[in-house]
């Protein structure tokens, strides 16, 4: 038996409960957690913004040790610390073809096939993006099971999986941030201390960090942020003018809304560039006049899972890790038990805090 948080359904509080698992099959391992970090888009499966078949195990961002692997599994074997990748790519579409892996076509099929039972009703249950981290044991393919790059502590580990390939993704590969240019950061929660982290790597200067949350101004700080701004209703003059009254050269929204990606595209100068991480629901509509988009010369673009390669990716943060550059602790405000998932939920929807981490 493996205890775990499950959905029971859309919109349900989470019950802490007993499941059971089945033994991997061909291409499948089995992985003991070590911890799992607690990510908005978690928040956004359990209350329909995101599709999720339920009921489902939640949690996407998680690291631990292989414990058996199925026939035809050659990648990693048991003792192996390993990475999960909540979005594995299949090597054989369009979009692997184009070098594109963040953007595979079958990289979520994973999330729509059951995978486990409940213990008390047998009742099926479905692996939140594919991964099911929030519990103490998950099967997931051999393809989202990275192994973990020496000198990374296995518990910190889990942040890699979501939050830290997130933000130096949308650094490094969406944005391209150039030494010298100015940042700003449009919310400070995990992806975004990630953010200011990876800007900061970058050597990118003035980084802005921007916050409904004057509490969180310590935490951006210590993460790399040079500026600090409490988002209000001039929050795009305030930006342009700790950016020498032109905006900034990047802009990376972490939040999924509306007014944040309209926020975040005004506080960028004239053919800069505006990144969008987070994640929204269908109803936040953001509107752009023509005339605009033409005279301001902006970039706005999109960034799934930080268009990163983990393959590629991993290996390189892993260095940042070892010198100390990237300091995976910082991100983590709360380590939790499976218990605190629902009240780590309601500290997300205050706003408050940066990462909570599950630690078995």
């Amino acid at each position: 038996m493996v205890r775990a948080a499950v959905l029971p359904a859309v919109n349900a509080p989470l019950q802490i409960t007993e499941i059971e698992l089945p033994e991997p099959g061909p291409g499948q391992v089995r992985i003991r957690l070590a911890a799992a970090g607690v990510c908005h888009s978690d928040l956004s499966l359990s209350n329909g913004t995101l599709r999720q078949p339920a009921p489902a195990v939640l949690g996407h961002e998680g690291a631990g040790t292989v414990t058996a692997v199925g026939p035809g599994v050659t990648t990693v074997a048991p003792g192996d610390q390993v990475v999960l990748n909540w979005a594995p790519s299949c090597g054989d579409c369009h979009f692997c073809g184009l070098a594109e892996p963040w953007l595979c076509a079958h990289s979520g099929l994973a999330a729509n096939a059951p995978y486990a039972r409940r213990a008390d009703d047998a009742t099926e249950l479905y692996p939140g993006l594919g991964t099911a981290v929030f519990a103490e044991e998950t099967v997931v393919s051999a393809r989202a099971a990275l192994p973990l790059p020496d000198g990374v502590p296995l518990t910190d580990a889990a942040l890699l999986g979501c939050a830290v390939l997130t933000g130096w993704g949308a650094v490094h590969h969406s944005a391209r941030v150039r030494a010298g240019e100015s940042v700003a950061v449009f919310g400070v929660g995990g992806v975004g201390l990630a953010t200011l982290q990876a800007a900061r790597i970058a050597g990118a200067g003035p980084i802005v960090a921007v916050d409904v949350s004057p509490e969180k101004e310590e935490l951006a700080r210590s993460a790399g942020a040079t500026e600090f701004v409490v988002a209000g209703e001039d929050t795009a003059k305030r930006v342009r003018k700790l950016t020498g009254g032109l905006g900034a050269d990047v802009a990376v929204e972490c939040v999924g809304r509306a007014d944040t990606i309209r926020t975040a595209w005004s506080a960028t100068r004239r053919g800069g560039r505006t990144t969008v991480v987070g994640i929204g629901g269908q109803d936040q509509q953001v509107s752009f006049s023509a005339l605009e988009l033409f005279y301001f010369g902006r970039t706005l673009s999109g960034c799934v899972y930080g268009n990163s390669d983990p393959a590629r990716d991993l290996p390189l943060i892993a260095g940042h890790i070892r010198s100390g550059a990237l300091d995976l602790s910082t991100l983590v405000t709360d380590r939790i038990t499976l218990d605190d998932i629902p009240a780590a939920f309601d500290t997300m929807m205050a706003g408050k805090g940066g990462r909570a981490l599950v630690v078995f």
